[in-house]
């Protein structure tokens, strides 16, 4: 430490010790307004005793009296006269200083950022953020859909408050909590051949056949890639499993989506599920944010539904 820093170190220290606490402050004050120790004390809720002891104990720790008492009442002494003005302005900065938390914290709890994979913000997140909204109706909502890269970037940079991921890993940086599991699934419109097949894919075949694909950087991608060795090849890459899900119904070709994407597609038989064989497409979505900085207010909240 340096030699500023400790003096700097030692002030404070002292300080500490020589200036009353902001509840005296305030008896002093109470005193000087209402002219009664038993007064004041009422007003703050305290007893008589609890404010004669704190006033005795601020007079030895100032080195001065502050209070004369007598039966007809409490008067202050020229020094507490002198002590209650400094008082005054301490207490009157203590208060602007808390209207100023208070509004930090209103503003902050008026407005929720949250970044989303794909995945999770189209087809989970609408449903938490009704249920939020029921608990928190005047917080703004500002929703950012993105890959799990893109995500774990608007985290980091204080772009977001809190973010959902896909993928296998969680991104440098960042804490997380499992908040559901999902499997990918291999899909495929009606008039394609897979549609008629048997006996399930092996992975061999599935690594040999171009696809419909998220991107890299996505968590989709990234459990498929994982699955096969880093062997998918891709057909047409896009950017959002709408995109995908619509390239699949259109006879594109096969695709491999979350099966949370897919139910109404597969109950219309719009798409035909294929079976796989050998292949892990088992994922944990999860919650992300910074390290380090646990979700507070409408995050935290949110955060509870989702685990709900």
């Amino acid at each position: 430490m340096s030699g500023v820093e400790e003096h700097g170190a030692a002030v404070s220290g002292g300080l500490s010790h020589r200036v009353p606490d902001l509840g005296a402050l305030e008896l002093l004050l109470a005193v000087a307004r209402l002219g009664s120790l038993g007064g004041a004390a009422r007003e703050l809720g305290i007893t008589q005793p609890a404010a004669s002891s704190r006033i005795r104990s601020m007079e030895r720790q100032l080195g001065v009296a502050l209070v004369d008492r007598s039966p007809r009442g409490s008067r202050l002494t020229d020094a507490g006269a002198l002590v209650t003005d400094w008082a005054r302005r301490i207490v009157e900065a203590a208060e602007a200083f808390d209207a100023g938390a208070q509004a930090l914290r209103v503003r902050r709890d008026s407005r929720l950022r949250v970044a989303a994979s794909m995945t999770i913000a189209e087809y989970l997140l609408p449903g938490w953020l009704l249920a939020l909204r029921a608990g928190r109706p005047d917080t703004a909502v500002s929703l950012h859909a993105g890959n799990s890269a893109t995500v774990a970037e608007r985290l980091l940079s204080d772009e977001a408050d809190l973010g959902f991921v896909e993928g296998l890993t969680v991104p440098s940086g960042l804490d997380s909590v499992v908040i559901a599991h999902d499997h990918l699934i291999v899909v495929t419109a009606p008039g394609h051949v897979w549609a008629r097949r048997r006996r399930p894919l092996e992975a061999a075949e599935l690594a040999e056949t171009p696809l419909i694909l998220r991107e890299k950087g996505s968590g989709t991608r990234q459990v498929l890639d994982a699955a096969l060795g880093g062997l998918a090849r891709p057909l047409i890459e896009l950017s959002s499993t709408t995109a995908v899900k619509a390239a699949a119904v259109g006879g594109a070709g096969p695709a491999v989506l979350s099966e949370l994407a897919v139910g109404e597609e597969l109950s219309m038989r719009r798409l035909v599920r294929v079976p796989v064989a050998g292949v892990s497409l088992a994922r944990d979505l999860r919650a992300v944010w910074p390290t380090g900085h646990r979700p507070v207010g409408p995050a935290r909240d949110l955060l509870s539904l989702t685990r709900d």
